[in-house]
């Protein structure tokens, strides 16, 4: 020690003879003495009896101490220069790191001092620049030079373990002074300078089990034949202390759990010499085909088992790893499997195990080895296409039916089964295009235009004939080129005016043209008057070269008056390969201006004039629909006059009355219109008169009054009636009933009709009908039934026997 010491004393006296001589930026300037301190060997950790000695020359750097706690600025060291005479005519400067927020400098007297409190571990030291100016005119009396101040360390930082607590294991019965670990401590502190960093270690908590070397840190066993069964886990504390171990040192410490493992005195065994797997070929690489195990009867990291493949048959084709739960080995796939071409594998697996205790050799090899055999299951799988996408470009308005491109896929099963390909609707809802389903090439179904769909996407799909589950799609992008097919046209409608005060050759318009056709190379687009033949034109179109366009004029002194309205065709022709033109008509109005150009009035009949129809023609539409509404009125009204006439034009004939019906009124009550005194029976009481449609209730029908026994003209009357009716040739074959009963009001009888009968299951009593007298039976006849017809006729109720 003494001798190393010794040798770096001697080094540091020679770097300070040659590289630590006066630091003069040029003859004459002079830097301050250094303070007396450690020597250079006490910074190396030398011996005490060695001490810095004073000299005569100038230091090139200057120390300041870190963690310096005084209310003022910390002295650091002075600047001079020979040029300096004391008459204050040298101004001192500072530059470089820290300076004037770390250090400053008096200006006057060169004295530097620290501003704060510095910290070695957080910069150990600083380069700083200083230079003598005048004063007066702040010129440099000299150039300017660089020095160092360097941070003298204190011992302020303890040691720490920086991976504490540690967690050591040592097989049992281990003898004395087996390593079980290493434990290191760092200290923050300057190492070359005292005894700051130097740390010792030393064990708190474990003896007498265990040792700590007290320079190295390094852990061992202290006690022979420690066995796991009586005590399996020890928690040992070590503490590392700075300045050499010594009074006033810094310490910090760790613990370590050290536990006693299980010697590894038995291998591993399979339960089986030969391993049978069976593996799908579409299982992916990578991916779990299989697992084994040898079982081992140690504990702990004895028990721990590796898995090799041996090389050999089948061996690259797989891998094995240990599970590290159970000690499994799992066999994992490494490359695809294909049935076609290899159907089974074989190979070995030896289990050794993985922490050796050569103590134990004796007893037989610690490993055993097992033989895997592998047969690859046969998996139908889909086609699969040449290409992972498709890229296909047609021009637009290709004919139907033209084939544009073509897919393939294969079977690569052992099958080779045939292939069908179709077009996911879902991806061509128009259906566009059509694909061949044996050969695989696609063909337009409609005519594409670019201007509406640029690019389809369509997905294909191929399907194995054998299996139609399987299937394997690939997308298809069809990209549709464009042909000039659309003629030019104006970029918008213009609303053209021209001054009356225009001026010949003013442009009074600008215009451009568009197409819906996608050039190559932009838009190219030329404007003319297809007029250039006319000698007596008021416009003209000039074409700029920029695909825009003036419309220009040729006159001046446009009235209003004299013309309102001038129609200009403009010829636009495009750039394509084949050309495409149109003519479109500029509509320019004459308008009046104020002197400076700007829009005041146009004429309203410019409106009217651009549709073609003048006010007077108007005004003669509008009259003629007047007309026509009023002969449609007066239309209306006559045919409303001409139903309100009466139907009936006889009132003589009773029997009309009966069998005349022209329409549909208020039933059997419309009698009321027309003169029923030949049977009207003047005895009968007006009180008794009820409404024939409506219907009569049964508990309200009063009794029947008895009629009157004078009624022999009545009866004369019918019985004549009757017989010319049975004498009349001309009368209908079919049953008929004629009946001459008073049915309208006062009526005794009330209405026979059946349409107002009480409806419902009771049956009426007609044994009051025995009081009116003798019964008179007409010869009517319907259906096999007989109508009888009872005087006095004013009651005459109808009955009906088969």
């Amino acid at each position: 020690m003494l001798r190393r010491n010794c040798l770096l004393l001697f080094l540091c006296f020679l770097f300070e003879q040659s590289s630590c001589a006066p630091f003069q930026s040029r003859p004459g300037q002079e830097w301050p003495h250094s303070q007396t301190g450690p020597s250079a060997a006490g910074r190396n950790g030398g011996s005490k009896g060695f001490q810095r000695v004073k000299r005569g020359w100038v230091w090139n750097q200057f120390f300041v101490l870190e963690e310096y706690m005084g209310s003022d600025p910390q002295y650091v060291g002075k600047l001079h220069t020979d040029l300096d005479k004391g008459q204050s005519a040298v101004k001192y400067t500072l530059s470089g790191e820290g300076a004037g927020t770390i250090f400053t400098i008096d200006q006057i007297t060169g004295d530097i001092h620290a501003l704060r409190s510095l910290d070695r571990e957080e910069k150990p030291y600083y380069t700083l620049r200083a230079q003598a100016v005048n004063i007066e005119t702040n010129r440099p009396l000299e150039s300017e030079s660089e020095f160092v101040i360097k941070v003298q360390d204190i011992n302020d930082n303890e040691p720490k373990f920086l991976e504490g607590p540690y967690t050591a294991s040592v097989p049992e019965m281990s003898p004395v002074g087996t390593y079980v670990m290493k434990v290191t401590a760092t200290d923050a502190d300057d190492p070359t300078y005292g005894n700051s960093a130097r740390v010792v270690y030393s064990i708190l908590h474990g003896q007498p089990y265990f040792s700590v070397d007290p320079k190295t840190g390094v852990i061992r066993t202290a006690l022979p034949n420690m066995d796991r069964e009586v005590k399996e886990l020890y928690q040992v504390l070590i503490q590392a202390k700075d300045m050499g171990g010594q009074l006033g040192g810094l310490a910090g410490t760790t613990t370590i759990n050290i536990t006693l493992s299980d010697v590894n005195d038995n291998p591993p065994r399979f339960s089986k010499s030969i391993f049978h797997l069976r593996v799908p070929e579409s299982s992916a690489v990578g991916s779990a085909v299989g697992r084994i195990k040898a079982h081992d009867l140690d504990t702990g990291k004895n028990a721990e088992v590796e898995y090799n493949i041996v090389p050999g048959d089948g061996g690259a084709m797989f891998d094995i790893a240990t599970n590290e739960h159970n000690q499994e080995g799992i066999i994992m796939l490494k490359k695809p499997l294909d049935y076609e071409t290899k159907k089974a594998y074989t190979f070995k697996v030896e289990a050794s195990n993985a922490h050796l205790d050569p103590r134990f050799h004796n007893f037989g090899p610690f490993k055993d080895t097992a033989t895997v055999k592998i047969n690859v299951l046969d998996v139908d799988e889909p086609p699969v296409f040449s290409k992972p996408s498709y890229a296909m470009d047609v021009y637009e308005d290709t004919p139907q039916g033209t084939i544009i491109g073509a897919v393939t896929a294969q079977d690569l099963d052992a099958g080779n089964s045939p292939v069908r390909y179709s077009i996911d609707w879902k991806s061509d809802l128009d259906s566009f295009f059509d694909i061949d389903p044996v050969r695989g090439t696609i063909s337009t179904n409609e005519l594409l235009d670019r201007e509406s769909i640029a690019q389809h996407n369509i997905s294909v799909v191929a399907t194995k004939v054998n299996n139609p589950v399987l299937t394997s799609r690939v997308a298809v992008t069809v990209h549709v080129l464009d042909i000039n097919e659309f003629p030019p046209e104006l970029a918008m409608p213009y609303e053209t005016f021209v001054c009356e005060s225009a001026k010949v050759g003013q442009v009074i318009q600008v215009i451009s043209a568009r197409d819906q056709d996608l050039p190559q190379a932009g838009q190219r687009f030329s404007f003319k008057s297809p007029q250039e033949g006319v000698k007596t034109k008021n416009f003209t179109v000039r074409d700029f070269g920029n695909n825009t366009a003036g419309v220009v004029t040729l006159r001046g002194g446009f009235r209003r008056r004299s013309q309102e309205i001038y129609h200009l065709p403009v010829l636009i022709e495009d750039g394509g390969l084949q050309t495409l033109s149109s003519t479109s008509t500029l509509t320019i109005r004459v308008c009046g201006c104020d002197t400076d150009g700007s829009l005041l009035t146009c004429s309203a009949e410019a409106i009217f004039l651009h549709v073609g129809l003048s006010t007077g023609a108007l005004i003669a539409i509008l009259v003629c629909i007047v007309i026509l509404l009023v002969i449609v009125v007066l239309y209306v009204g006559v045919r409303r006059q001409k139903k309100k006439e009466t139907l009936m034009t006889s009132k003589e004939d009773i029997r009309d009355n009966v069998i005349h019906y022209d329409d549909e009124g208020g039933g059997e009550e419309d009698t009321h219109a027309f003169d029923m005194g030949t049977l009207r029976n003047p005895k009968v009481i007006k009180e008794n008169l009820f409404r024939r449609d409506v219907k009569p209730e049964l508990g309200l029908c009063p009794r029947r009054p008895i009629a009157s026994q004078n009624s022999a003209d009545i009866s004369n009357f019918i019985n004549q009636r009757l017989q010319e009716h049975d004498g009349d040739t001309s009368a209908p074959p079919y049953d008929s009933l004629a009946t001459y009963a008073y049915e309208g009001e006062g009526s005794v009888a009330e209405s026979l009709s059946s349409i107002e009968s009480v409806k419902g299951e009771t049956e009426e009593d007609y044994d009051y009908l025995n009081e009116w007298g003798p019964r008179h039976l007409s010869h009517g006849i319907e259906g096999g039934r007989e109508c009888c017809t009872f005087t006095p006729p004013t009651y005459n109720p109808c009955w009906y026997e088969t």
